[in-house]
């Protein structure tokens, strides 16, 4: 199946994130400290849990840190309460916005997040008032050059729900939350390592915007991953 551009929309997404490297280890704790007290501190039995610990490690994060936090989120150190709240709003041009947080103060949170959206002209909107225009699901992406038939014949015997390639060649795996880690497995068992790999929020249809609402929508997305409680931030812009 042959999807539109948008390798380069992540690669600019991915220097992005570089460029905030420091904040990574902030909220890969946060995201380890709250999947552990959800679903336990077991490894093998916790999937979310894992794919945290996963980001840990690619991030360099100590062995006695992951530790440390999974304690402290299992009871068995003392430890701060976090809570997951999602927040969903409009941007620039009616391009839809979800933000994920955890926080131990949701007054601040709510607040610090409708800042944001109202001083670079998005508006914060009701529980679910964008969320139908995202699909949940695991994401495998590929660089442009990999093999598709190989790409495509790995993942979809391993149950993957579909596989696009844009216009430059990228490869795009989809799948259910519940199979990404046995289909990621599955293609880097068979020397396939890809560019990008997460359980995520895909927009079903992207809103093109250039010049001053590019712009003005990277000041608001900048804006709202620099505050302190947010985890993800998840948008159908195509800057």
């Amino acid at each position: 199946m042959a999807g539109h551009s948008k390798w380069a929309n992540i690669q600019h997404r991915k220097g992005r994130q570089d460029e905030k490297r420091g904040r990574v280890w902030t909220r890969i704790i946060r995201e380890i400290m709250v999947a552990a007290r959800a679903g336990g501190g077991d490894l093998d039995a916790n999937p979310r849990l894992r794919l945290a610990v996963e980001k840990a490690k690619a991030a360099n994060m100590p062995a006695d840190n992951i530790k440390r936090n999974i304690d402290k989120a299992t009871g068995n150190l003392e430890g701060v309460n976090y809570e997951e709240i999602r927040y969903e709003g409009y941007g620039i041009g009616g391009a839809a916005i979800i933000v994920d947080t955890m926080t131990d103060n949701r007054v601040r949170t709510v607040a610090d997040v409708r800042h944001a959206f109202s001083k670079y002209g998005g508006n914060m909107g009701t529980e679910g008032s964008v969320a139908f225009q995202f699909k949940h699901c695991g994401q495998i992406i590929f660089a442009p050059g990999t093999s598709e038939d190989r790409v495509m014949e790995v993942a979809l015997e391993a149950g993957a729900e579909d596989v696009v390639t844009d216009e430059e060649g990228a490869i795009e795996v989809l799948t259910s939350p519940a199979d990404f880690e046995t289909v990621r497995n599955a293609l880097e068992a068979a020397g396939l390592k890809p560019d990008v790999a997460e359980v995520t929020m895909r927009p079903e249809n992207t809103i093109a915007l250039e010049g001053d609402d590019a712009t003005r929508m990277q000041k608001l997305l900048d804006m709202i991953e620099d505050l302190d409680d947010v985890q993800d931030v998840y948008h159908n812009a195509d800057l």
